[in-house]
């Protein structure tokens, strides 16, 4: 499996999946969906504003670090959208616009977009000064997933902690695909 055979769908479905928690939460909350933004599950993690940008941002970004490319100033900011939620948690509608954006992005790729890669050593630097040093595969496995994963991870939780009535079914949604129709043999 390629990396992009592994990235692109899981990013997107998940995505798609955490559009389907706000519309979700949207039909519970009415019009007091903005208020959602600023829950976090303690006091000093970001709120649910923040993890939705997270979260995008993460899927989007190995794009550009595979293919050794500066990440763009638009997706820069979606990052310090991020990082500004505490006191600026944004709007509901912002929200939706950074994750249909996301998605849009996903979609739109050709295939094979992240599988474009020599090889090379991605040098994965933080804000703190640490830097990583992985191969793509590395980058992918023990960078990309996991990020992507704990941000929304942490947006359901948010919601589900906050009242919004979310199951399992919502979190794998995507799984309907493969389901067996009753009394249907294997394939």
């Amino acid at each position: 499996m390629s990396l992009h055979e592994l990235l692109v769908p899981t990013f997107t479905q998940m995505l798609r999946a955490m559009g389907g928690w706000l519309d979700k939460a949207q039909a519970h909350q009415g019009t007091d969906t903005d208020a959602l933004l600023s829950n976090r599950l303690a006091p000093d993690m970001y709120p649910l504003a923040a993890q939705i940008r997270f979260a995008c941002f993460q899927a989007q970004e190995p794009f550009y670090r595979l293919q050794g490319v500066a990440l763009p100033d638009t997706l820069l900011a979606v990052r310090q959208q991020g990082w500004n939620a505490n006191a600026n948690p944004g709007n509901w509608v912002q929200a939706r616009e950074c994750l249909s954006a996301a998605i849009g992005f996903l979609t739109a790729l050709e295939p094979g977009a992240l599988d474009r890669h020599d090889g090379r050593t991605i040098a994965l630097a933080l804000p703190n000064g640490m830097v990583f040093d992985m191969s793509p595969e590395q980058y992918a496995r023990d960078w990309c997933l996991p990020q992507f994963y704990f941000h929304l991870t942490t947006a359901y939780t948010i919601l589900r902690h906050h009242g919004i009535p979310l199951g399992k079914a919502d979190y794998v949604a995507h799984m309907l695909a493969y389901l067996r129709p009753p009394g249907a043999t294997p394939a």
